[in-house]
C-alpha cells in the first residue's frame, strides 16, 4: 500500500503500536511541516485520525507508548510533546532546553522518555510529572539517536562523530562505548531479546554488536548511501533498514543476509518500523510518502 503527500513536507519520522485497550493499529508519522498526524492501520486501509498541531521549526521524532495509549514527539522547537492517541488532545508540552530534543524514546514500562541532546547527554523526563528527571551523560558529542533494549536494562545512544554508548539504566552507569563507525549514527535498535545492537550510520554501514561483551558481531553493506533507520521485527528473525538512497531493505537476523529490497520511495527514506505482530513495515521519506509492505517471512 502506497499513499502519496500525506504531510505538507518531508516525512521525519513514523512509529507503529498496537493498543492495549482495543487491539487496534496506530502509525504515527511527525513531518517539516510541523504536524504530527495519527493513522488507524485497519482492513489494510490506512484513515486519517487526528492532525496534531503545536510543533514549530519541524518534527524530528516520534514514538508510541508500548500500551498504545499516548504518543510523544520531538520537534527543532526544543519541545517534547505528549499525546493522548484516543482523543487526540496535547496531554503535556516540556521543554527540553535549546535544541535539545533529538529522538524521543519510550521505555519498555512507558513511564520515561529519553531523547539525546546536543551536549552528549540523554535527558529522561517523567510521563507524569512531565519533568527532567535525570541525565545519562555520554562526555560526547550530539545524541542523534537512542533505543532501550526490550529488558529495560540498557539504553543506547548513538552520536554525531559515529560514537555509541550502552548504558545500565538501573545504575546510571556507562557500559561500553562502541567506535566501530566513524560517522553520525542516525539510528540504533535492540532485538527482541535484548542480547543485539544494531546501528545506522552515514558511513553506509549497519553494524551489529553483541550487548553483553560489546563485541562487534557483523558488518553489511548493500546501501549506496547513508543508512537512516534500522528497527527489528517482535519475532527476532528479521530486522529492516532505510536510507538516503531511497530504498527499504530486509535482512536476515540468523544469516545477515538482505532477503528483499524495495525502492518504491522517490527520495531519502528517513523512517522505517515494523507493526506489533512484524508480519507488515511501514516506511516514510522526504517524498511525503507513506508506504507499507508484507514482510517476507
Amino acid at each position: 500500500l502506497s499513499c502519496q503527500f500525506t504531510h505538507d513536507d518531508a516525512i521525519w519520522t513514523a512509529a507503529w503500536e498496537k493498543s492495549a485497550k482495543d487491539g487496534s493499529e496506530t502509525i504515527v508519522t511527525g513531518s517539516l511541516d510541523d504536524t504530527v498526524k495519527v493513522w488507524k492501520w485497519s482492513e489494510e486501509k490506512l484513515e486519517l485520525q487526528w492532525t496534531l498541531e503545536g510543533h514549530q521549526l519541524g518534527v524530528v521524532s516520534v514514538d508510541i507508548s508500548h500500551n498504545g495509549a499516548f504518543a510523544a514527539s520531538s520537534s527543532l522547537d526544543a519541545h517534547i510533546r505528549l499525546w493522548d492517541l484516543e482523543s487526540g488532545k496535547q496531554i503535556k508540552s516540556m521543554d527540553a532546553g535549546p535544541v535539545d530534543a533529538w529522538t524521543v524514546a519510550f521505555s519498555p514500562d512507558s513511564k520515561y522518555i529519553a531523547t539525546g541532546s546536543h551536549l552528549g547527554k540523554v535527558n529522561i523526563f517523567g510521563v507524569e510529572s512531565g519533568k527532567k528527571e535525570y541525565s545519562l551523560d555520554t562526555r560526547g558529542k550530539f545524541i542523534l539517536s537512542i533505543a532501550y533494549s526490550p529488558d529495560g536494562k540498557y539504553l543506547a545512544s548513538g552520536a554525531i562523530d559515529g560514537i555509541i554508548n550502552i548504558f545500565d539504566i538501573a545504575t546510571g552507569k556507562l557500559l561500553h562505548t562502541l567506535e566501530g563507525h566513524a560517522m553520525p549514527i542516525r539510528s540504533l535498535t535492540f532485538s527482541p531479546d535484548s542480547q543485539l545492537l544494531v546501528t545506522a550510520s552515514d558511513d553506509g554501514y549497519i553494524k551489529i554488536y553483541d550487548v553483553q561483551h560489546a563485541n562487534l558481531a557483523g558488518t553489511l553493506s548493500g546501501h549506496a548511501s547513508w543508512v537512516l533507520n534500522v528497527a527489528f521485527s517482535p519475532d527476532h528473525t528479521h530486522f529492516v533498514s532505510s536510507s538516503s538512497d531511497k530504498s527499504v531493505k530486509v535482512w536476515e537476523a540468523g544469516t545477515r543476509a538482505c532477503v528483499n529490497t524495495f525502492f518504491d520511495h522517490q527520495d531519502q527514506v528517513w523512517s522505517v518500523k515494523y507493526s506489533s505482530t512484524g508480519s507488515k513495515i511501514v516506511s516514510a521519506g522526504d517524498d511525503r510518502a507513506i508506504h507499507i509492505y508484507d514482510c517476507p517471512m
